[in-house]
């Protein structure tokens, strides 16, 4: 069995005079979650969609769970679930009733068909609403019953495009609670997200697709690290000490850097910070703070963020990978 679950290469795809794909090649490992990365009109949704054999590229070859996408699309399809950008439930049926006309399309008995609708309605926190018609159910509500749909037969592989949008950050994060579980139970999670902070959270590794490429693809500290290393922060209890604590992040400062006060995104006024090589720098630092007797409110070895590490790598003109 191979360590991929999915395949993908040279996808290229276009739209009239819009080139939206144009050599995509990607890979997941079986049993992990895929960040996928991207400005609007990237590509990523896309490139979903040819991998959930709904679009089929100009060229180029994919296959999901070992099956060819082009060749054996049936066969992808029974091994794959699929939540869009926006739901897609009907609206005339009730809660219970999309779910259980999901497990039938899957050839689930009825009897096992209503029992998973009744787990899945139970997780997304919509038992009380389950004999409503989907009509009658707020966006978020919708959202949330064509995710649970997407789960229906237990998919080994799970493309979820954007899942939360329209979800506020209390279901949000209730959402992150399901694609853990279904990751722990064996699936494997290809996600895009325009929440830099979900990516972090959930997935093992992170495609960036910008103007139809793939521009980077790594873990999320490999991705950190691809764009900028380490930064030590200081921030002193009496803000007067900054100036000391500036003399003492400067022993420790990574070739042609220097500290800064305030210099780095994300501190905060009073803070001071300095790029390093590795952490071996902290061994240095905390006893010259001691020795120098400044009191500490915050210490610590930071990446850059995500949203940083976003930010440069869609707006280089050159590939980083």
């Amino acid at each position: 069995m191979s360590d991929f679950v999915v395949r993908a290469e040279g996808l290229r795809k276009r739209f009239g005079k819009t080139q939206a794909l144009d050599g995509v090649d990607l890979a997941m490992r079986r049993g992990t979650v895929l960040g996928v990365l991207g400005p609007n009109g990237a590509g990523k949704t896309t490139a979903v969609r040819v991998l959930a054999t709904l679009l089929r590229p100009d060229s180029g070859h994919a296959e999901v769970a070992g099956i060819d996408v082009l060749r054996e699309p049936q066969r992808v399809r029974r091994r794959i679930g699929l939540t869009g950008q926006y739901a897609s439930v009907d609206e005339d049926l009730t809660g219970t009733q999309n779910l259980v006309l999901i497990g039938q399309l899957l050839d689930l008995p009825t009897s096992q068909a209503k029992r998973r609708a009744a787990e899945l309605l139970e997780w997304f926190d919509l038992a009380e609403a389950a004999g409503r018609m989907a009509k009658t159910y707020s966006g978020g509500m919708r959202r949330r019953l064509d995710l649970a749909a997407s789960l229906v037969g237990h998919p080994e592989v799970i493309f979820l495009d954007e899942p939360t949008t329209g979800l506020d950050p209390a279901k949000r994060e209730d959402m992150w609670g399901v694609v853990r579980n279904q990751v722990t139970e064996g699936a494997s999670v290809l996600l895009t997200t325009q929440y830099l902070e979900e990516a972090d959270a959930l997935a093992d590794e992170i495609v960036v697709i910008n103007k139809g490429h793939v521009i980077a693809h790594d873990t999320p500290d490999g991705l950190k690290r691809l764009v900028g290393g380490l930064t030590l922060r200081v921030r002193p209890a009496d803000p007067s000490r900054v100036p000391d604590v500036l003399r003492v992040l400067d022993k420790v400062a990574a070739p042609g850097s220097t500290a800064s006060a305030d210099g780095s995104a994300g501190a905060r006024p009073g803070a001071a910070s300095v790029p390093v090589t590795d952490d071996s720098a902290l061994l240095d630092v905390v006893p010259a703070l001691r020795e120098a007797g400044i009191e500490l409110n915050d210490f610590g070895l930071h990446l850059p963020s995500l949203d940083e590490v976003f930010h440069t790598l869609t707006t280089k003109k050159e590939e980083l990978v």
